[in-house]
C-alpha cells in the first residue's frame, strides 16, 4: 500500500513539472513574426473566437401569426362591400335580443330568474363570463328586471315588448299560407322528399317560420306527413308534389330578363386557355358549358358528386335557398344543417367564392355568411321586404333607445 502511494505521488509531481518546463520553453521561444497579434487583441481566455455565433434579438425576425380562421375576413380588405359586412355586424350586436326575446317567450309568464340566466349565456347570448345583467340593462325599453315575493331578482318584457309580441303574431297569422309554401318548397328539394323537424325549427327565423310551426303542420294533411323513427325522431315529409311550385327563382326570371341570368354563373371550361382563343370566343365557349343549368328540384342525389353537372345543380340549390329566406341570407350554420337533404358537400365555401357574380360572402371564414347579391339594391337596402323584416327593423330601432318614442318607419 505504502509503494503504491509513493508511485502515484512521485508521478503526479513529474507531470506537473513536465508540464511547468513545456510552458516556459513555449514562452521564451524567439517571435518569428515581428507583426503585433491581432487576434489575441480580440480575444480573451473568456471566448475561443471573435465571431458572433448568435443572432441579436433585434435582429430576429419574428414571425409573424397566421391569422385564425376565427378572425381572418373572408374577402379582401379591397373587395368589401360595405353594407352586407354592416348587416353580420349588426347581427353580432343584437344576438343577445334576438336569442333572449326567442327564449323569454317560451318560459312560464315569459319571466326568468335574473341568477338562473347568469348560467345561460349559450341560450341567450352574452358573453361567457359577463353578468348578464349587463346585457339586460342595453335594451332598458325591451327587458325589465323586478324582485319578485321571493326575494330574488328577475326579468321579464316591457309592456311595449309585450305589445309587440302580440304584433308579431298576428305578422305570423297573416304569412302562414307563405310559409306553408316555403316548407314545401324545402321538402320538394330534398333528396328524399323529407327533412327532420328539429332541422326545420332550428332554421326556423331565417324563412319566419313561426316558433310553433310543429303544430300548424297538422291542419295542413294534404301537404305534410310527420313520421316519428324508431328513435323518436320526427321527420316531416312531403304528401303531394305540385309542379306550379317546382320553379326556381332563375327559371322565372329567365323568363324576363335571359341575358341577366346567363351572367348568374360562371363555369370556365377546363384548359379553356390552352386553346388561346380572343375574348369573345372564350366567352361563348364558358356559356356554352354554364348553360343548361340544373333545376334544385330535380333529383341532385343521382348525380356523380364531382362533375359539373352536379356543382351546378349545388349552386343552383344555394340560390334558391336563399331565395326562400327572408333576408336573402344564410350562414354556415343554416347551409351545414341542410346538407344531408340537399346533397352538398365540404366544399360549398369554395364553390361559393368562384360564383361572385351572385353570391357575397361576409364574415370571417369561420363563421361566414353569404347574400344573394340581387336580392339587394345598390344602397344596400332589400328590394323586396316580408312584413316580418318591416318587425325586426322596428325592434332594432327601439332595442337601441333609452327612452320611449313615436318610431318612423324610413
Amino acid at each position: 500500500m505504502a509503494y503504491h502511494f509513493l508511485f502515484s505521488s512521485t508521478k503526479s509531481k513529474l507531470s506537473r513539472l513536465q508540464t511547468t518546463l513545456f510552458t516556459s520553453a513555449i514562452t521564451h521561444l524567439p517571435n518569428h513574426n515581428p507583426e503585433p497579434s491581432y487576434i489575441a487583441l480580440f480575444t480573451s481566455h473568456f471566448s475561443t473566437s471573435f465571431l458572433i455565433t448568435k443572432t441579436p434579438k433585434k435582429q430576429k425576425n419574428k414571425n409573424k401569426k397566421k391569422d385564425s380562421p376565427r378572425t381572418k375576413l373572408v374577402q379582401h380588405e379591397a373587395n368589401l362591400i360595405t353594407h352586407f359586412e354592416n348587416i353580420v355586424k349588426r347581427d353580432a350586436h343584437f344576438r343577445f335580443l334576438t336569442r333572449t326575446k326567442e327564449f323569454l317567450s317560451k318560459q312560464p309568464d315569459r319571466v326568468l330568474r335574473l341568477d338562473d340566466a347568469g348560467k345561460l349565456h349559450r341560450e341567450l347570448g352574452f358573453p361567457r363570463g359577463r353578468k348578464v345583467l349587463r346585457s339586460i340593462q342595453c335594451h332598458s325599453l325591451i327587458f325589465q328586471t323586478y324582485r319578485h315575493n321571493d326575494g330574488k331578482m328577475w326579468f321579464g318584457f316591457t309592456d311595449l315588448m309585450e305589445s309587440m309580441l302580440d304584433e308579431e303574431r298576428t305578422i305570423m297569422d297573416k304569412m302562414e299560407k307563405e310559409r306553408v309554401n316555403v316548407v314545401r318548397k324545402l321538402l320538394m328539394m330534398s333528396a328524399k322528399k323529407r327533412i327532420p323537424l328539429s332541422k326545420i325549427y332550428h332554421c326556423r327565423l331565417l324563412f319566419g317560420i313561426p316558433e310553433d310551426f310543429r303544430d300548424r303542420v297538422s291542419k295542413y294533411p294534404n301537404y305534410f306527413n310527420v313520421v316519428v323513427e324508431e328513435d323518436g325522431k320526427r321527420v316531416l315529409e312531403l304528401v303531394n308534389w305540385d309542379p306550379l311550385l317546382a320553379v326556381s327563382a332563375l327559371e322565372r326570371e329567365f323568363m324576363v330578363d335571359e341575358d341577366r341570368v346567363k351572367k348568374a354563373f360562371k363555369f370556365p371550361l377546363k384548359h379553356g386557355k390552352s386553346l388561346d382563343l380572343d375574348e369573345d370566343d372564350e366567352r361563348k365557349l364558358n356559356l356554352l358549358n354554364t348553360l343548361p343549368l340544373v333545376s334544385p328540384y330535380s333529383d341532385g342525389s343521382k348525380l356523380d358528386l364531382w362533375t359539373l353537372e352536379a356543382e351546378k345543380y349545388r349552386v343552383g340549390l344555394i340560390h334558391e335557398l336563399l331565395n326562400l329566406t327572408l333576408e336573402k341570407r344564410a350562414s354556415i350554420h343554416h347551409i351545414v344543417e341542410f346538407k344531408e337533404e340537399f346533397s352538398l358537400t365540404k366544399h360549398t365555401y369554395q364553390m361559393l367564392l368562384k360564383q361572385p357574380r351572385t353570391f357575397y360572402l361576409a364574415g370571417t371564414e369561420m363563421n361566414w355568411v353569404v347574400f344573394l347579391r340581387d336580392g339587394y339594391g345598390e344602397d344596400g337596402e332589400l328590394i323586396n321586404k316580408d312584413p316580418q323584416v318591416f318587425f325586426n327593423e322596428k325592434l332594432y330601432a327601439y332595442a337601441q333607445r333609452e327612452e320611449m318614442e313615436p318610431y318612423t318607419d324610413q
